[in-house]
């Protein structure tokens, strides 16, 4: 019964399915299993389910000493993902199944006492790992299978079937139709707030909207998703290995649609951007190419609102533990919702306030103002008459605001690549678009494009008579440079919107107005 065997597996480290050689040894010694190379619980709890998997499938523990060894020792390995490599391995290494069935496989599974084969978190970054090594990927069956280009994905359903080889094709998940999202005609009024919404949309820029109790934030935030453009190509795979990952639903993102996730106020800094040991994708990566919704942000913790400004500004998020750094992806539109004060009612014109000064003071500042400047657009949303809730259905739908919005996203895309043409040498696609036929695209980049603030500026081509327009709000406003290179950022917005090649005055002031308070311009009949 002495042997050893080497199989081939992986572990999850943030976004990344690492190799580890998973090796079996069987000597002489005292009967006993032990497992080493820096195993969690979870691959420790492996020795008890591989021993009764083992026998519920007919065959037989070895009654010597068996040492598994997790290489490279020097990495943490993590999950339950270990069961059938160590499964496969003793087997193996024992003579009961051929030495070939593990020969140019990476195996992942986890076993349950009857010999079942489960999946486990993660199935798409173990197999872009396999494809890298360049072996088949085998896992257990049921769960949610990309197919992957260059890669064999076969599933075991038991531990008894390797006996024969018994591999069966990963069957693909089928991408469900998407279900019907709610639509903008569904809000009564508040045309304002949908354009501001068409905007962000356009260009990717973060929407703080401030109201009363019942005045329609959630239901505007709800169906932003409706005017984004679907999730294509690399997109769509970036976003499902983070859902993968992280063990969510991959379902919608498959189908094409954008992740909208809306956190409760009481999620921690760890829920929020992500760690946890082994560290886990937090809410920001887990909408990476979506929306971020905060509901009643002031009720957030300040350490965990504070949290976002780098992910808001890098697009991504580092996670530092003591065994190294684990970066998630973290591209994502901020939209948040908040009241101006713990009663709801400051500024209502049907309802008086019961908040002192100072309360409403100490309210608005649990947002912080590094975090405010990082936000785009600020929008005072005022409840709707009766008259307007009645004649729900009659506005403008999100047919009509995602015609906008495609047709914004199709001039900036040949607006940059004139821009880049007339720079250097000539790019194919340069014509210009027509209406909204430009395809979906994906979200803008931050900075609109832009890889500095000199080339924002250089984007906007504004006349001296606009920049010092613009010069005189910023000083009347203290507005610090990341807020006028942020007003810059949706006024260009605005501007492609309007298929307009240089920034406008016009264009200024619409963005002066979504980044400002009311009666906060300092700049008489702006």
């Amino acid at each position: 019964m002495f042997g050893q065997c080497c199989v081939q597996s992986a572990t999850l480290r943030g976004m990344e399915a690492l190799p580890v050689d998973v090796e079996v040894v069987v000597s002489a010694g005292l009967p006993g299993m032990s497992v080493v190379g820096m195993p969690d619980a979870a691959v420790q709890e492996a020795r008890e389910r591989v021993r009764a998997a083992l026998r519920a499938s007919g065959f037989s523990m070895p009654g010597e000493k068996v040492v598994v060894n997790l290489a490279p020792g020097s990495l943490r390995k993590t999950g339950p993902g270990f069961d059938l490599p160590i499964a496969v391995g003793i087997l193996v290494a024992t003579g009961q199944v051929d030495r070939s069935l593990a020969e140019g496989r990476l195996f992942v599974g986890e076993l349950s006492l009857e010999g079942a084969v489960r999946p486990v978190a993660g199935l798409l970054a173990y197999a872009l790992a396999a494809r890298r090594l360049g072996c088949a990927f085998v896992c257990g069956a049921g769960g949610d299978h990309v197919p992957v280009e260059g890669v064999e994905q076969t599933v075991l359903r038991t531990l008894g079937r390797i006996r024969s080889g018994a591999f069966e094709p990963a069957r693909a998940r089928r991408s469900p139709k998407c279900a019907d999202v709610s639509d903008f005609a569904d809000v009564a009024g508040h045309e304002s707030a949908k354009r501001a919404l068409q905007i962000a949309a356009a260009g990717e820029h973060g929407v703080l909207m401030t109201g009363p109790p019942g005045s329609g934030k959630t239901m505007l935030a709800a169906r932003l998703p409706s005017i984004l453009p679907p999730l294509e190509g690399d997109e769509a795979m970036q976003t499902a290995l983070v859902h993968s990952v992280a063990g969510e639903d991959m379902g919608p993102v498959l189908a094409g649609r954008r992740p909208f996730r809306n956190p409760h106020h009481s999620a921690s800094v760890a829920g929020l951007v992500g760690g946890g040991n082994p560290p886990r994708p937090g809410e920001v990566s887990l909408a990476h190419n979506g929306v971020l919704f905060l509901d009643e942000l002031p009720e957030f913790k300040p350490a965990a609102l504070q949290s976002l400004r780098q992910p808001m500004e890098a697009g991504r998020v580092c996670v530092t533990r003591a065994d190294g750094n684990v970066t998630f992806p973290a591209r994502f539109m901020l939209v948040a919702a908040s009241n101006p004060c713990p009663c709801g009612y400051f500024g209502d014109r049907e309802r008086t306030c019961s908040c002192t000064a100072a309360q409403i003071r100490a309210y608005q500042g649990r947002i912080g103002g590094p975090l405010m400047d990082r936000i785009d657009l600020h929008l005072d949303v005022r409840r709707t008459t009766p008259h307007e809730v009645m004649g729900t259905g009659g506005g403008t739908s999100s047919e009509q605001l995602r015609e906008g919005v495609m047709r914004a996203r199709a001039f900036a895309r040949w607006r940059r690549a004139r821009e880049g043409a007339a720079r250097g040498p000539s790019q194919p696609g340069a014509s210009r678009p027509q209406g909204a036929g430009g395809g979906a695209g994906g979200l803008v980049e931050p900075g609109a494009g832009c890889g500095s603030p000199a080339a924002l500026v250089r984007e906007c081509r504004l006349s001296e008579a606009d920049a010092a327009f613009l010069e005189q709000v910023a000083g009347a406003n203290h507005m610090s440079g990341r807020a006028i290179m942020r007003v810059l950022r949706v006024a260009r917005t605005v501007a492609d919107m309007d298929e307009s090649p240089a920034v406008a005055k016009r264009h200024l002031c619409e963005a002066v107005g979504f980044r400002l308070r009311e009666g906060d311009t300092g700049i008489p009949g702006l």
